[in-house]
């Protein structure tokens, strides 16, 4: 088992927490950011200070690699990359849109085996940053860039129902007018919910190379998703 500090800034929210052998040992989080720079440090120094009084030592660092704000992704990674190097240990990237998928999962009840989930982060007009998930949190759709219009998710909003949520959800209510699609308030990426996935990743040995690792920033994400991806 691990003791892992997790990293969430790829939005607005500000979160930390440390999770060991399967529980939650410490939690923090501001939602009325952007205040990273201020937050992030007092957060993880409180973190820290909740590990040693437990008697234990960070295994590994997990932080949110995106898609997220430049700024926001920015100070987490060069965060979890000091703590890093400084303490030797490994770096573990979780992707920001599974984060969300994963806080649907443990807290809606609206849920069947063949509902989809689409955890949206909003960037600029019609334009979200979306993927496409089932029950197991299996990849139906990768990240991608997608631009909202009436057609959109059409293919699979037409055999099942498919739940919208996050930042981005919220502007796509007008747009998305279909019966199998569930508009979904409050979710956003958390660390509390990075907890499960960074166990997994560490349990697999999934690490990232902590010298070269570049979370996916909002910024650059139009120019590398293939035209095809974009709806």
């Amino acid at each position: 088992m691990s003791c892992i500090l997790n990293i969430e800034t790829a939005t607005n929210v500000c979160s930390v927490a440390v999770s060991n052998n399967g529980s939650i040992l410490f939690k923090k989080e501001n939602t009325t950011g952007p205040s990273h720079a201020a937050l992030l440090g007092v957060f993880v120094a409180q973190a820290l200070e909740s590990v040693r009084e437990n008697k234990l030592k960070l295994d590994a660092v997990a932080v949110s690699c995106g898609p997220g704000s430049y700024t926001g992704l920015r100070i987490g990674v060069s965060e979890a990359k000091g703590l890093c190097y400084g303490l030797g240990i490994p770096l573990i990237a979780v992707k920001s849109l599974e984060v969300m998928a994963k806080k649907i999962l443990e807290t809606s009840s609206d849920i069947n085996d063949t509902t989809l989930l689409c955890p949206m982060i909003d960037a600029r007009r019609m334009e979200v940053y979306a993927a496409v998930y089932d029950k197991k949190l299996n990849v139906v759709r990768d990240t991608a860039a997608d631009i909202v219009d009436g057609n959109s998710y059409h293919e699979y909003l037409k055999d099942h129902k498919v739940l919208f949520f996050g930042n981005g959800a919220d502007k796509c209510k007008d747009t998305l007018l279909n019966s199998n699609a569930i508009f979904i308030e409050g979710i956003y990426p958390s660390a509390v919910f990075m907890t499960a996935l960074s166990e997994q990743a560490f349990e697999k040995g999934d690490f990232v190379d902590v010298a070269y690792f570049e979370p996916f920033y909002l910024k650059d994400f139009v120019a590398t998703v293939p035209k095809k991806n974009i709806l």
